[in-house]
């Protein structure tokens, strides 16, 4: 079958399962991945072999630089300072808890691999972000919790992002045939990452530059995906993270291009076919055979992310003595897991392709993971801000600011 015809079915089959998805009230990217799963090999088999799927991941690494651009965009550093180091310390003790769990059971209690422990515990950190701010919006929650969420949610990925390229560095390490120093162990890590912020901080200071001297604006969506296509290319050159670059990049744009929100929107306006045959084909990649191996590897997986992020999120909100409906059901707004982590995949088969065991056994518990979250996270969120009072909190809040103005 040919690349295009492929292609446009891929895309057709995300489409319809998004749509059917939205019907049953459920996140669209929950209809992108399962549509993915009946035309990937395990069904119907327009990719016959996981193999073939990969042959498509220049579009997963384009979706996933665009993603990495947009994250930079909630790092406005007047926006940070506001938030206090009280959101860093919760977000920060969120993000351990779930890596630690999840290495604890993988490693101990399920006796797996440390370097498939370490890398599979890294990508417990990231949440979804879009899932969480459409039940807050669907459900107009205000109050306490609903504040805390929102930043917590926008500086996870970047915290997850650092803590994966950490671990995983350390990983191909351990996996490498021939042994390395304690400085090659030390230094492999701490390039990538402070390589990437500079490559990112270098591109973002360039296409400032360029934004700010274009007399015609009709040129910035190009001139915006050309950087980012650039920082992802240089970031494979020089075995630096795409991901790491392109927030960079996003990050610098934010916060000194005057009317940034118009950079952002030129490249969200091209992004949703991009997304959908990367979640359509992320679906692809999962080989249901495999379920059967990993079932329980994948339950205790799914369990020690969850509590882990549970568990985090209270001890980090006892920390910082934040009300007490924060502390008690903030893990459970940040359950979602979805694009990064499936971008984090496209990563795991580019480093470790020299071990397609490995990457697949990762592929399928992270899928399963990624299912069972992008469709039961929502409704943990949803419980979570309606323990705390605060669904129509934004309702309540306009009356009770209507009622003042009266009187």
């Amino acid at each position: 079958m040919g690349v295009m015809l492929t292609i446009s079915i891929a895309l057709i089959a995300g489409i319809i399962g998004g749509k059917i998805a939205e019907r049953l009230t459920l996140p669209k990217v929950s209809g992108y991945l399962v549509a993915g799963v009946l035309i990937g090999p395990s069904i119907f088999k327009i990719f016959e072999s996981y193999s073939e799927v990969v042959k498509y991941d220049i579009i997963s690494e384009l979706a996933l630089s665009i993603i990495a651009f947009s994250i930079g965009s909630e790092f406005i550093y007047r926006e940070i300072k506001k938030l206090g180091k009280k959101i860093v310390i919760i977000t920060l003790m969120e993000v351990i808890g779930a890596v630690l769990l999840v290495f604890f059971f993988m490693y101990v209690v399920c006796k797996q691999d440390l370097a498939f422990s370490l890398v599979i515990a890294s990508m417990s950190a990231a949440t979804a972000p879009a899932a969480t701010f459409l039940v807050m919006q669907q459900y107009r929650a205000y109050g306490p919790l609903t504040k805390t969420i929102l930043p917590v949610v926008a500086l996870d990925d970047i915290f997850g992002i650092m803590t994966f390229g950490i671990l995983s560095s350390v990983a191909m390490i351990l996996k490498s045939p021939t042994p390395l120093s304690v400085k090659e162990m030390v230094l492999g890590p701490t390039i990538e990452i402070f390589g990437s912020l500079l490559v990112g901080i270098a591109i973002g200071i360039v296409l400032t530059i360029v934004i700010r001297l274009m007399k015609r604006k009709t040129w910035i969506q190009p001139i915006a995906l050309a950087a980012i296509l650039l920082g992802a290319g240089i970031a494979k050159v020089i075995n630096a993270s795409p991901l790491l670059v392109n927030i960079a990049v996003g990050t610098i744009v934010a916060n000194i291009v005057p009317d940034h929100e118009k950079v952002f929107k030129s490249i969200s306006d091209l992004s949703e076919p991009i997304y959908v045959l990367f979640f359509t084909l992320a679906g692809a990649k999962l080989e249901l055979y495999i379920l059967k191996y990993v079932g329980i590897v994948g339950i205790v997986y799914i369990f020690a992310r969850g509590f882990g992020k549970y568990l985090g999120a209270f001890i980090g909100a006892q920390m910082v003595n934040a009300e007490p409906t924060v502390k008690k059901y903030l893990g459970l707004a940040l359950l979602p897991q979805g694009g990064i982590s499936i971008g984090l995949l496209v990563i795991v088969s580019q480093k470790f392709a020299y071990d397609p065991q490995f990457v697949s056994w990762m592929t399928t518990i992270i899928m399963f993971s990624i299912l069972f979250y992008e469709t039961g996270g929502p409704i943990f969120s949803k419980i979570a801000i309606s323990k705390a009072g605060e669904i129509n909190g934004l309702d309540k809040l306009e009356n009770s600011d209507l009622n003042l103005s009266t009187n």
